[in-house]
């Protein structure tokens, strides 16, 4: 037996009452919730929250401070979701969050890149997701994301073409396999911006 991390951060977090602690859990769909949560799958509700209870495994008394938020992120097109059960998800709070390629920070890195192909590229993208959105079988959990066009130091046709071909692509290949006319037609679509 050894101290993890969750009980760690929420020593650090007891320590300090006045400053909020955030612990993030990527993909905690994907996660064996009983292994990650066990017997504090109570202490994280909000009317338990500063309790002390006799941890089974150790005996000593342990709590999960009020200053100590989780965030659990997810993505809703994995099927995986599924598995999230009633017990944790009513512990939860849920937020939506959307592509965000009209948001602030995504237009200025737009324009400081400054590139007329990365700009029609955008607005492609951004058509596409509205006919996945239309797409009664996908919806808003499978719209392409922002962050494939994130963090490009330099922006060449090279890099966006790698992005279409090896991440938007194949995804489409997926979510249409059933439609390869579809698949076809956004292809074409999509590389109809570098010609």
């Amino acid at each position: 037996m050894k101290y993890g991390i969750f009980y760690q951060f929420c020593q650090k977090a007891s320590n300090h009452p006045d400053k909020d602690y955030f612990f993030i859990i990527d993909e905690i769909n994907r996660g064996n919730m009983s292994k990650i949560f066990g017997e504090l799958l109570m202490l994280i509700e909000p009317d338990y929250r500063d309790n002390k209870i006799k941890l089974a495994y150790n005996g000593l008394d342990f709590s999960v401070p009020q200053n100590l938020h989780i965030i659990g992120m997810m993505n809703t097109a994995d099927r995986s979701l599924a598995l999230i059960d009633y017990a944790l998800r009513r512990r939860f709070s849920f937020f939506t969050m959307e592509p965000g390629f009209d948001t602030d920070g995504f237009k200025k890195y737009q324009q400081k890149l400054n590139s007329p192909v990365f700009d029609k590229l955008i607005d492609r993208v951004k058509d596409l997701n509205d006919e996945i959105l239309k797409d009664d079988s996908l919806g808003s959990g499978f719209c392409i994301g922002h962050s494939y066009f994130c963090n490009l130091d330099t922006c060449t046709n090279d890099a966006l073409l790698d992005i279409v071909d090896f991440d938007i692509l194949p995804m489409l290949n997926e979510y249409w396999f059933d439609e390869p006319s579809k698949v076809e037609r956004w292809e074409n679509d999509l590389h109809g911006v570098f010609e």
